[in-house]
C-alpha cells in the first residue's frame, strides 16, 4: 500500500501557472488519498483564479481509461499552461507522457505503507521515496527511469541514448533532458537535487 500526501500550500501555489488545470486521482484500493485536503486546495485555487478547473477521477495510471476520460475535458486542457496532478508518482508520470508539451507537476508526495502494493498496467514505477523529484525532472522519475537511480544527471556510460546497464533501456536522464528542452526548462538542471525529508508522512 502507499499514501499520497499533499505538498505544502506554498509549494503547490508556487507550481501553479496562470492557467492551471488540476488533474486529481482519488486512487485505487491500495492508495490512501487525502480527499478532504485536496478538495479544500482545489476550491482555494478556483476561488483565487489560479486554476481553470479540477478534473477528478481514479486510475489515471490506466492509459486507456484516462485517454477517454480526458478527451471530455479537451477544451479546458488545451487552454492550460500547467497541469497540476494530485496522485501517486505513477499517475504524474502517466500524465506527463500524455501531455509532453505542457509542464506537468506533482501536487503530492508518495510514501510506502506495509501491505499489498497494487498493480499498474504501465511500465512506470514509483519508488514511494517521499518528497518527489518529478517537479525538477519534467515528470520523469530519475529514481526508477535510471538503472543507477542517479539524481544529479546521467553517468558517463550511456551511449546513443541507451543505458549501459541495459542496452534495450533508454537512458532516463537522456529522456529528462529532452523533455526539459522541449518545455524550455533546461535551467532546472543547474540546481542540484535537494536532500529530501523521508519521514514527512509520519510527522
Amino acid at each position: 500500500m502507499l499514501i499520497t500526501q499533499l505538498k505544502s500550500k506554498d509549494d503547490i501555489l508556487s507550481l501553479a501557472g496562470k492557467k492551471t488545470v488540476i488533474i486529481s486521482c482519488e486512487g485505487c484500493k491500495e492508495v490512501y488519498f487525502p480527499e478532504t485536503e485536496a478538495a479544500e486546495m482545489y476550491k482555494e485555487m478556483l476561488d483565487s483564479g489560479v486554476s481553470l478547473g479540477a478534473i477528478v477521477t481514479d486510475y489515471i495510471c490506466n492509459p486507456g481509461h484516462i485517454e477517454l476520460y480526458l478527451e471530455k475535458h479537451k477544451k479546458i486542457i488545451d487552454d492550460a499552461d500547467t497541469l497540476l496532478v494530485f496522485s501517486c508518482g505513477v499517475g504524474v508520470q502517466t500524465i506527463a507522457e500524455r501531455f509532453a508539451g505542457i509542464p506537468v507537476f506533482a501536487g503530492c508526495d508518495t510514501f510506502p505503507l506495509p501491505g499489498y502494493q497494487g498493480v499498474t498496467p504501465l511500465e512506470y514505477d514509483c519508488a514511494q521515496c517521499g518528497e518527489c523529484y518529478l517537479n525538477a525532472t519534467g515528470g520523469i522519475c530519475p529514481i526508477t527511469a535510471c538503472s543507477k537511480s542517479l539524481i544529479n544527471g546521467q553517468c558517463g556510460g550511456s551511449k546513443n541514448g541507451k543505458c549501459e546497464v541495459d542496452k534495450d533501456m533508454e537512458c532516463g536522464w537522456e529522456r529528462i533532458y529532452r523533455r526539459l528542452e522541449k518545455l524550455e526548462q533546461l535551467g532546472t538542471l543547474l540546481h542540484p537535487a535537494k536532500i529530501r525529508n523521508f519521514i514527512a508522512a509520519s510527522e
